[in-house]
């Protein structure tokens, strides 16, 4: 499927996706439900533990209005596991011939990640118009958002890695910018203690201009 947008239309409502590494099983539908509550309309969840799968799974059975997305797949492990949960949307760190070949066989929209503008133009011959941009301050920022809008004028992208809530709006303002993601937003003590009162409220205030 690339990523055309037409099957999820409503996927990036809220322009900003948590991305989230599920650590306990009991985590996710708890967290997924609170953030829904806040506003965003996509999570991540990592494939960084061995609950990413089952995770992804529960989140959508109990929020069937959240587009629950798989991140961190670098290789076919991933890939089936995030397939089979039903993930919304596939989301890599980078890209590669293996990765494009196995994308070729997803039913859902896929975000391959780039960091340079020939890996943009890559991923780009391959049909993918949006692109994770990644890590996005490592690699310039804005700044490379910025100098990349003119000649990948057909391409967009959705930075993660250093996105913060006081350069968050910087990212946001760009027309070449479709969302931004990042963790800055989940309260790690909240999650861990399972406070979702309070971790919701930090969330909301994280995001907040």
């Amino acid at each position: 499927m690339r990523n055309k947008m037409s099957e999820n239309p409503d996927l990036f409502a809220c322009p900003i996706v948590p991305v989230l590494t599920i650590n306990t099983p009991e985590q996710a539908v708890p967290l997924a439900e609170t953030l829904g509550k806040v506003g965003f309309s996509a999570l991540e969840v990592t494939f960084r533990t061995a609950h990413a799968a089952s995770a992804i799974a529960a989140m959508r059975k109990a929020c069937p209005d959240l587009h629950i997305g798989a991140g961190t797949i670098t290789g076919a492990a991933q890939f089936d596991a995030a397939c089979a949960a039903g993930s919304d949307f596939l989301v890599s760190p980078g890209t590669g011939p293996t990765l494009f070949e196995l994308f070729k066989q997803a039913t859902m929209p896929v975000f391959p990640g780039i960091a340079t503008p020939s890996e943009a133009l890559a991923a780009y011959e391959q049909g993918y118009k949006i692109q994770k941009f990644f890590p996005a301050s490592a690699n310039g920022g804005t700044a490379m958002l910025k100098a990349m809008s003119a000649p990948l004028a057909d391409i967009s992208f959705m930075p993660t890695g250093g996105i913060h809530r006081e350069n968050m709006q910087d990212y946001l303002a760009l027309p070449n910018v479709v969302s931004i993601g990042g963790s800055w937003m989940i309260d790690a003590d909240a999650l861990a203690a399972g406070d979702w009162d309070k971790l919701g409220a930090y969330a909301e205030r994280q995001i907040q201009a």
